[in-house]
């Protein structure tokens, strides 16, 4: 049985995009990531990827697999410390981190807009320690009813560039004073990153013109002047860890790509607000 994308919107379409690319690099003979759920889903969709496949440079591929070894690394070191705790995987379009990182102990969420749960419903198992939520991220119902006692991480990868900056800012700080303690996980785009990705990436994997990115920061550390909750643990270019095992041009255009500050992986932390703190 195959499952139709024509129900989604144009950003929630970009969603196949890493897809496609996790299921690929999972069929070469030595794979950086091995995504078996990806590739099974990629199998059951009714969904010409000619256009993705030969038009993505490797490199854009790369830096998709690129991100989710950098994920499902910060996710698994939060769960050696917290093995009981709550991820909740923002955006979550056709991602199959669970399936990479599940501890036997975790709970998870997938949280994304109607119509990508409609479609993840038919392709993605539930189970009594994953569920679904069918809201815009931008949106606070979703915040009641999480479980943070032992934990709480947020990944939102490939997602946040897609708001504008003031959207980014706010609920940063909304997540930060409804989660204190609680992480987050995420990728962004420089400035500069951004042009090329709308250009290249967005242009010619044949998705909508409006599925653009709209933000980019130059500096991810500069996140925490944005709201004294913020702590940035850790931000480092995309490719960092990554170029050692391609061969020379795939790892010179990795290294030319983090010397550009083309893109970067972040890790926040939300502080407790202090006595007498105000906000930013």
């Amino acid at each position: 049985m195959t499952e139709k994308t024509e129900g989604l919107g144009s950003v929630q379409k970009t969603l196949l995009l890493p897809l496609w690319g996790r299921a690929v690099e999972s069929r070469k003979p030595s794979p950086l990531l091995v995504d078996r759920a990806a590739a099974e889903i990629v199998a059951k969709l009714d969904y010409d990827f000619s256009t993705i496949a030969s038009k993505i440079h490797p490199i854009t591929r790369l830096a998709w697999i690129a991100r989710s070894i950098h994920v499902d690394h910060t996710v698994q070191e939060f769960l050696a410390r917290r093995p009981r705790a709550t991820i909740v995987n923002v955006g979550c379009g056709l991602d199959t981190t669970f399936e990479r990182v599940d501890n036997g102990q975790l709970s998870w969420v997938d949280l994304d807009l109607p119509d990508v749960i409609r479609l993840r419903s038919g392709l993605v198992r539930q189970g009594p320690r994953r569920r679904s939520l069918a809201c815009s991220v931008l949106e606070q119902e979703w915040f009641q009813g999480l479980a943070a006692d032992d934990g709480l991480m947020l990944v939102a990868a490939g997602v946040l560039y897609y708001f504008e900056e003031a959207e980014v800012r706010a609920l940063l700080s909304r997540l930060a004073a409804a989660f204190p303690g609680g992480e987050l996980v995420f990728d962004v785009c420089s400035p500069r990153g951004a042009r090329i990705a709308n250009e290249k990436v967005i242009r010619d994997g044949g998705m909508d013109a409006s599925a653009v990115l709209r933000w980019g920061i130059e500096r991810p550390g500069a996140l925490a002047s944005w709201n004294p909750q913020i702590e940035v643990v850790e931000a480092y270019r995309l490719f960092r860890g990554i170029t050692r095992r391609l061969p020379w041009r795939a790892r010179l255009g990795t290294l030319m790509s983090d010397a550009m500050n083309i893109m970067s992986m972040v890790h926040l932390r939300f502080r407790a607000r202090q006595p007498g703190e105000k906000d930013a």
